[in-house]
Parts: structure tokens; sequence; C-alpha cells
């Protein structure tokens, strides 16, 4: 692992200002965040009751949406006081990321679902954690260049409810 010493004293850093915009593009994105996850709740139901059906229809939308409603772009890489590189999180918490991280695995025994939705929740909880991501290394080009409402339309097709 290669540790990061930035120049200059820690306390050299400006505090954080939102960016121009900024409160509108995060809305929006918790607004996609809570469609996406209206749309995994409505897939359909194991034909027995089991544990990844209740997975997928409490845990992986309750993260989706806390996700999305968590996107924080103050929280983005930084120095630490000692000069190291801390990584940011956009905002989310590592459980979540935790759970988005583990669709991959889950959707192997959801064999209910098609192929089609099986790629769709893929698209879901890649897009959800490419944009925290996207918010922690480069939040001023997430939102002032439209990235993560490029991202938000991304995953609003991932979850579109046709």
């Amino acid at each position: 692992m290669t540790i990061a010493h930035l120049p200059g004293p820690p306390d050299d850093v400006p505090p954080y200002e939102p960016w121009a915009g900024e409160p509108e593009v995060l809305a929006e994105a918790a607004e996609a965040g809570r469609r996406a996850a209206t749309w995994i709740r409505s897939l359909p139901a194991p034909p027995v009751p089991s544990p990844v059906g209740t997975w997928l229809t409490r845990t992986l939308p309750d993260a989706v949406e806390a996700a999305m409603g968590s996107l924080d772009p103050a929280q983005c890489d930084r120095r630490g006081p000692d000069g190291r590189l801390i990584e940011g999180t956009g905002g989310v918490d590592a459980g979540t990321v935790s759970t988005l991280a583990i669709v991959p695995c889950v959707l192997s025994d959801a064999d209910w679902l098609t192929p089609g939705q099986h790629i769709r929740l893929l698209a879901v909880a890649s897009v959800t954690t490419g944009i925290a991501r996207l918010l922690a290394d480069d939040p001023g080009t997430a939102i002032l260049h439209g990235l993560l409402a490029r991202m938000c339309a991304t995953l609003d097709h991932a979850a579109r409810t046709d």
C-alpha cells in the first residue's frame, strides 16, 4: 500500500463550501434512489419464501435508498491531520457499500427472477456505488459537469418499470 503525504500543513485546507447547484443535484439523486428502491420492491417474490427473497425485498432496496439519500460531497478524498490521504466515502457508510457489493453473489440464488432482472439489479447496485465513489473522488466535476445527473439517468433506466 502506498501512503501519500500531501505538501503543506493540514490546516491550510479551506472549509467545505457547497458547489453551485449541489442541493438540487443531491435531491434528484435521492429521488432516483427512491425510484430504484421502489422498483426493486416491486419485483416478483420467490415461489417459496426464502432468505434471499426477503433480502431482495427489504435489505437491498433499503441500501439503495439509504446510499442515494446520504450522498455527501463533503465526504470526499482529503488529507488527514498527519498529512496522509484519507479516502472519502461520498457520504455512504461501509455497511451500505457492503450490501451493494454482494448483489452479484446473492443473485445466483434468485432463480425466480429473469436474467434481465438480474442484469438490472446488478446495474442498480453498480451505479449506486459508482455515484458514491464519483462524489468521493471528484465532487466538483460530478456536480458541476452533470456526471452525477447522467449516472442518475442510468439508474432510472435500469430501474424502469416496463
